[in-house]
């Protein structure tokens, strides 16, 4: 199942930092009056989400102050936020030359790292990041993200060392709760989204993500409550509908299955395995033709879907066409040749 994660992309804790900074000296670097405003307005169009005003603002307290190292940093907060990587280095690297001991900018540097797929780069990044500040939560929060995916016992170290440094911090809570479910021991991934809540009751993520972990614990009714209090946080949550309608078809309700499918069908109709699972629920309720029909949408759109040919080829068998049967079982064997899914539906 597709879970959800928080990478800490420091902007607005570095932003706060930093208009603390202003107000209170520590920016007095900044020369003139028209810096100032330049750069506090700037900051208020990032607060605002407003990235393209805000770099035009940086732009020009940067012609103003070229040694203004904190401009460089927030313009490169600004472009990370649109998803232009290659130009947020290019103002994290200016900011670090300008301040060597710049955590927060070696740590967004790492983040844009990420977003360009230089996982390496990144937790070099965090390296250094760390290395200034040896309490800095959300630089363990990003590098444990970043070694999760191989390494998930550094991971966890990692969070609890963001947790150590930021008690409040949920999004720590949950992105350990997901090494610990990657690990399967769903006990602890639940005390950890418990905890994420505890703090943020708003959460979506993690209502999602507990909801995926008692799905795994074989506790169905537990999942559906935490998707729908997912859904009603984040409405627009698609992966929350399609777990809950594995969920339901778990439960025994294939009806529930079959509409909740349907939703995600409606929203993204290239959902392979919406199909897939849909005519796996159709086949509960007897409904073998549009269980084919489900079937084959899901072979149109991914070709090498070995389960759905296997399935498809049971429909047919109950059906008494045993030639077609025979043809989906021949193709799933030759997509699949050790078929270990054979007795799993989903």
């Amino acid at each position: 199942m597709k879970q959800h994660i928080a990478r800490w992309i420091v902007l607005p804790a570095a932003l706060c930092l930093l208009i603390t900074g202003f107000f209170g000296g520590v920016c007095s670097a900044i020369e003139g009056k028209s810096t100032e405003l330049l750069f506090k307005r700037g900051t208020d169009w990032m607060e605002k989400g407003e990235y393209d005003k805000a770099i035009v603002d940086f732009n020009m307290a940067i012609e103003l102050d070229p040694k203004l190292a904190v401009a460089y940093f927030n313009r490169g907060s600004a472009w990370s936020n649109k998803n232009s990587y290659d130009k947020a280095i290019s103002d994290y690297n200016k900011a670090i030359e300008l301040r060597p001991d710049y955590a927060e900018a070696y740590n967004n540097r790492g983040v844009a790292y990420e977003g360009k797929g230089e996982s390496d780069k990144a937790a070099a990044d965090y390296d250094k990041a760390i290395k200034i500040r040896a309490d800095y939560a959300e630089a363990y929060n990003n590098r444990g993200l970043t070694r999760g995916k191989d390494d998930p016992d550094r991971a966890v170290s990692d969070f609890s060392k963001a947790i150590e440094g930021n008690p409040k911090m949920y999004q720590a809570y949950n992105n350990r709760g997901l090494v610990y479910a990657k690990k399967g021991d769903y006990d602890k991934a639940i005390l950890d989204y418990n905890k994420a809540l505890s703090l943020n009751p708003n959460y979506a993520d993690a209502y999602y993500n507990r909801g995926s972990a008692w799905d795994e614990k074989s506790e169905p009714d537990k999942a559906i409550s935490d998707y729908n209090k997912a859904m009603d946080i984040q409405p627009g949550m698609l992966q929350a509908v399609y777990n809950r309608g594995i969920a339901w078809f778990k439960k025994g309700n294939s009806d529930s299955a079959v509409s909740d499918f349907t939703k995600v069908i409606e929203k993204n109709p290239s959902h392979a395995q919406a199909y897939y699972n849909r005519g796996v629920a159709r086949i509960k309720k007897k409904d073998l033709d549009k269980a084919i029909d489900d079937f084959s949408k899901a072979i149109e759109l991914k070709p090498g879907y070995a389960e759905a040919y296997y399935n498809r080829g049971q429909v047919w068998e109950e059906k008494g066409d045993y030639e077609r049967g025979l043809a989906d079982y021949s193709k799933a064997i030759e997509i699949s040749p050790r078929p270990e899914w054979i007795k799993r539906k989903f």
